[in-house]
């Protein structure tokens, strides 16, 4: 899973708190007990149902979760950790953070010494390679992936004289270009914002479905020469001119009052987002669908669990891992949460093909979202791709709310990743 932080302030304010106060660095609350381990993990996630379901089965076994803040949060608290401070035994990282930490694999546990050598093949490809480090040595295990989707308001496109059934709304939509000529249909049918926001719905999508994004291919920055990153850029711009945002910024209150309110018709998301807007907006059940993202495909998310290396317990954390990121765990993290399994065994099984989502129309999401990642064209993720992304997103979010003028977006973005890069 992935929350985008659109606020150069929060980074700076989450910083001073987690240096000041790192979880669990009163006292030592960690065992030398092999059945007993603790686990961070960030927020939004709902990670105490896995947690609850691995200890119904071992009841033996004591787990002690924090959900430590946001995903920038959760990784500046493992950073301070690292650097001296008392680390869990196991640890949930973003996928985005990741890279940072596999520039120093001597602070986490091999996990291939532990077994993950006879179970890389079971994850896709692309998304354990990110937790390999060149000589081999596997620092994280995939939790999911994100896959894309959009999805929409069937009463407001009713209203609007728009299709509402979803093989007919994906028809709609083959280019973004042709997705925000239909947010202008709608826009000119009721007079209300189409869409909740560009620089996520539209950017973070597009420059995610490309084959080369902040780095190029001998693992070089690139995001200032990279004519997919400047498209991308160029055409969110072009989507905000077209008139079809809310300019409701992603994560805000007004965001997640804004779906249930009715304040836009369509929105960008992954599948961890569908739990997002089934806990923001209950009311809205049976109200939405999900159609496919313009492209066909792409990823936005996506996970890993690691073990530090000083951890007191790592062949507990080890066997979590094991299980409840085995094939079945995954798959079974899906059917309970819409998690999306990075085990490509799965994608065949019926019983993702025929998951259905009553909240969302009864949408086929299995088959919608597996179909988003299976064609993916994957890129190398670096070490600042995080602050790089955040970057471009916040000037793209400035536009939006009329601070920085859209003719001088590209300059002011690339300034302000080369300072947030200094800095």
């Amino acid at each position: 899973m992935k929350r985008v932080i659109t606020t150069a302030a929060l980074f700076a304010t989450a910083a001073l708190l987690v240096v000041g106060c790192t979880p669990g660095s009163s006292g030592d609350s960690g065992s030398s007990d092999s059945k007993s381990f603790e686990f961070w993990s960030f927020t939004g996630i709902n990670q105490k149902t896995d947690v609850e379901a691995y200890k119904k089965k071992h009841p033996d076994i004591n787990i002690k979760l924090t959900e430590v803040g946001s995903t920038s949060e959760t990784a500046q608290a493992l950073t301070a950790a690292l650097a001296g401070g008392k680390v869990p035994d196991l640890v949930l990282i973003q996928g985005d953070d990741l890279p940072k930490f596999m520039q120093s694999p001597d602070n986490f546990v091999d996990l291939s010494t532990l077994g993950a050598d006879k179970l890389k093949g079971d994850y896709l490809d692309w998304v354990m390679k990110q937790s390999t480090t060149e000589d081999g040595k596997i620092i994280g295990v995939p939790t999911d992936v994100g896959g894309m989707a959009v999805v929409y308001r069937t009463d407001l496109f009713k209203a609007a004289g728009l299709p509402t059934d979803r093989d007919q709304v994906s028809k709609l939509w083959p280019t973004w270009d042709a997705f925000a000529q239909v947010g202008k249909r709608y826009v000119q049918a009721t007079g209300k914002p189409f869409l909740d926001n560009t620089p996520t719905s539209v950017f973070f999508q597009a420059v995610n479905q490309g084959t080369e994004r902040y780095y190029d291919a001998e693992r070089k920055l690139s995001y200032d020469r990279n004519p997919q990153v400047k498209a991308a850029f160029d055409l969110t711009l072009k989507v905000y001119e077209s008139g079809i945002s809310a300019k409701i910024t992603s994560w805000s209150p007004g965001w997640t009052a804004g779906m249930s309110k009715g304040d836009f018709a369509a929105m960008s998301a992954p599948a961890w987002m569908l739990n997002a807007i089934k806990t923001n907006a209950p009311d809205t059940a049976g109200k939405w669908d999900v159609a496919t993202i313009p492209g066909g495909s792409g990823n936005w998310g996506g996970s890993y669990l690691a073990i530090p290396k000083r951890a007191k317990n790592p062949k507990a954390a080890w066997d979590y891992i094991a299980e409840m990121q085995s094939p079945e765990g995954q798959l079974n993290n899906f059917l309970s949460k819409g998690n999306l399994p990075t085990t490509p065994s799965v994608y065949t099984d019926p019983r993702l093909l025929e998951r259905t989502e009553p909240f969302f129309s009864n949408a086929p999401i299995g088959k919608i979202y597996t179909e988003s990642v299976v064609n993916i064209k994957p890129f190398y993720i670096g070490p600042e791709d995080a602050t790089i992304g955040s970057e471009l997103l916040n000037t793209l979010t400035s536009v939006e709310q009329g601070k920085v003028e859209p003719a001088n977006a590209w300059n002011t973005a690339l300034t302000n990743v080369k300072n947030a890069l200094r800095g």
